[in-house]
């Protein structure tokens, strides 16, 4: 009941805040209107009065959303056309969009762990991996991989179409554009998490008794996926309403372009609908989550009976440090190199011009120096990425905390667009980093909250935990000393992994003016900036895109050179009497 009230509350909530855009953008929602219905920059204040009576602007916002929730969908106040036709079209595709988003998601995942399961399931696992592959996958822009894709096999090749929504064949490159880097970051959540179920006392015994390999590995990827599944909804659910990009760039009328487009023309009741069925999604998928979770854990998670799981203490792959020293010397290089340079320098004679001495990474379309601009935007874009990573991450944590009652918080806000949560946070800070920064933070802890709350919920059904109850534990002895030694580790894991995904939606909400505003030199704006540059002139994109990669591969790397820590006393003693 505490869950089924936070998601009722929360999608309330939501869709009251959504009601009431129009009035805390600061601007006169009837300007907005009229503009987005006939380009005119400099209505005259009788067309201003005649858009506003019409439009019943003068009642409030709770009068229009009273009306929307009594059934009335109304029409789009930009097109006059009805909303609900639109938005359910619009749902269709998205949908079919994640489905297949989701399928490539499952078989990038499957590639990444398949060393792992093989060894593990037959006791041969000796080292870890560093996890390279995951993070230079994860760290790829979904914007720029779908120009790429579009560029290579739609327009060289011919394979596929370039656009439009016509048929099976329109949606094989967004899917691959959309579901490879998500794949990537469940495969590594899951790879990780994969030896220490291999660790597990059963595992052994099975071995023993002549089980074969086949059944161990699915018996083990029925643990390990279900701390992994609750990443599913954010990840993948969430790509109905935040594959705004790749719906651009191929054409595709989903459901999270109608949003942005309607938010942007401050288009009430398209918006709502489209908000409405974002919410009603996320409700189904979190439930779908949490039945598939029960279902693979079964009785022990009721019962308290699951085994205590701690990643054995296996020595780093030696390749995994010389691949972090290379990163980082590469990284230190390029900052080093671009900061001696001007980044705002312009020299329109100088457009575009290919790598040489004189430009190593080549220049913009304003004929900046890449190298520059990549140097001075390093300190900038990572720091507040790592700002706002944390500060999700501790949202996250503390809202795990709490339990059921915000599970429905989190499945919500997963679902909702992070461009669109911009436009709420920046109705009422205005156009900033900052800004920008409060928007991601407000879309951006779910996957965090999503993953500690699961890991809650079976570290207290282990048996050490009934033990050290039963022994007279205090609630903050078992958070302190058995909760968060074991929830922490991968949910750090993870935000390292997701480092790259923050920066690239800090640099979507500037491109769209909602965060940080030119000239000023960022990672992500670069790469959003000279996009459309991509087949002309690559190099534009290929310096700060290198740099994700670099960054976010010395993220996982630095961390896996480390030995893990042993396990905890209590746990180790309940895992060897067993």
């Amino acid at each position: 009941m505490r869950g089924l009230a936070g998601r009722v509350v929360a999608g309330a909530a939501l869709l009251a805040t959504v009601a009431m855009l129009p009035w805390l953008s600061g601007t006169d929602p009837a300007q907005t209107v009229l503009r987005a219905r006939s380009g005119d920059q400099d209505p005259t204040p009788e067309q201003l009065a005649a858009v506003r009576d019409e439009l019943g602007l003068d009642n409030g916002p709770f009068t229009h959303l009273a009306r929307w929730l009594s059934g009335d969908a109304g029409t789009s106040w930009v097109s006059g056309e009805p909303v609900l036709p639109a938005v359910s079209n619009a749902f269709a595709v998205s949908l079919t969009l994640m489905a297949g988003a989701l399928v490539v998601t499952i078989a990038v995942a499957a590639l990444l762990c398949a060393r792992t399961t093989y060894l593990g399931s037959r006791q041969l696992l000796r080292d870890s991996r560093a996890g390279t592959g995951a993070a230079f996958l994860a760290a790829l822009p979904k914007f720029l991989l779908a120009s790429l894709l579009a560029t290579v096999f739609a327009v060289w090749l011919g394979w596929f179409p370039s656009g439009g929504w016509q048929g099976p064949a329109s949606m094989v490159l967004p899917a691959f554009a959309l579901g490879v880097p998500s794949g990537a970051v469940i495969g590594a959540l899951l790879e990780q998490s994969l030896p220490a179920t291999f660790d597990e006392p059963w595992v052994r015994t099975w071995h023993a008794c002549g089980f074969t390999s086949g059944r161990i590995a699915w018996h083990a990827l029925r643990g390990a996926l279900a701390g992994v599944l609750p990443q599913f909804l954010p990840s993948v659910v969430g790509l109905v309403g935040g594959a705004v990009a790749v719906e651009k760039i191929f054409n595709i009328p989903g459901l999270g372009r109608l949003a942005l487009d309607a938010a942007l023309a401050q288009d009430l009741p398209p918006l709502q609908t489209a908000t409405l069925g974002l919410i009603l999604l996320g409700f189904a998928a979190g439930l779908l989550v949490q039945l598939l979770r029960r279902a693979l854990l079964g009785p022990a998670l009721r019962d308290g009976g699951l085994m205590a799981t701690r990643p054995p203490v296996l020595p780093p792959r030696r390749s995994a440090r010389w691949v972090a020293a290379f990163c980082a010397v590469t990284l230190i290089t390029l900052v080093v190199a671009g900061l001696l340079r001007d980044p705002l320098q312009v020299d329109t004679a100088s457009r575009l011009l290919s790598p040489s001495l004189a430009h190593p990474l080549g220049t913009d379309a304003l004929g900046r120096d890449v190298l520059a601009r990549l140097g001075h935007g390093a300190v900038r874009t990572t720091g507040v990425a790592v700002a706002v990573t944390a500060v999700c991450v501790v949202l996250g944590l503390l809202l795990a905390l709490t339990g059921k009652i915000s599970s429905g918080l989190t499945e919500m806000m997963s679902t909702l667009p992070a461009v669109l949560a911009g436009l709420l946070t920046t109705a009422v800070t205005g156009p900033s980093v900052w800004g920008a920064a409060a928007a991601v933070c407000l879309v951006g802890w779910t996957p965090y909250a999503a993953q500690a709350a699961a890991q809650f919920e079976q570290e207290r059904a282990t048996d050490h935990i009934t033990a050290s109850v039963a022994l007279g534990a205090s609630p903050a002895h078992l958070l302190r000393h058995h909760l968060l030694p074991a929830v922490l580790p991968p949910l750090l894991r993870n935000a390292l992994l997701r480092l790259p995904t923050t920066v690239l939606v800090l640099a979507s909400l500037g491109f769209l003016g909602l965060g940080e505003q030119p000239p000023t030199p960022e990672w992500g704006r670069l790469l959003s900036e000279n996009q459309q540059y991509l087949e002309l002139a690559p190099w534009t994109t290929l310096g700060p895109a290198c740099a994700l990669v670099l960054l976010s591969v010395l993220a996982v790397t630095g961390t896996a050179t480390r030995r893990p820590a042993r396990r905890s006393a209590a746990a180790s003693g309940l895992r060897s009497a067993t």
